[in-house]
């Protein structure tokens, strides 16, 4: 069989760019599938912040704390009342309508307070 040039080249392209999609297969040993990542999974960055607001809620037990927040600019986020985590041990004597200053973390999903103070 007699191959042209454009179906030559045809294939040669076809072949480079089927190249160009595959990636590296890794094999991750066994005791360290656990911790592996995911295919196609992106980590989330976390992102700190930092703001003033008052408690309006609060369950100690269970690590959570509800606040009426201001503007907080390292996250381009506008005052809003919002639902974080907390170690608990980080909760102990903020009961609702007490001022705060707080730290948190944001992962893209969910917030955690990491320090919070009562404001005077």
């Amino acid at each position: 069989m007699k191959m042209t040039p454009s179906i030559a080249a045809c294939l040669a392209l076809a072949v480079t760019l089927a190249a160009c999609g595959k990636q590296e297969q890794k094999t991750v040993p066994a005791d360290k599938a656990a911790s592996a990542p995911t295919p196609g999974a992106a980590a989330a960055a976390i992102m700190l912040g930092k703001g003033v607001g008052t408690v309006t809620a609060l369950n100690a037990q269970t690590g959570k704390i509800t606040l009426d927040h201001g503007e907080i600019p390292e996250l381009q986020w506008p005052p809003m009342e919002m639902e974080f985590a907390a170690d608990p041990k980080l909760l102990a004597g903020f009961k609702a309508d007490d001022k705060v200053e707080f730290e948190m973390s944001w992962d893209g999903r969910s917030g955690t307070i990491t320090k919070v103070a009562k404001v005077p």
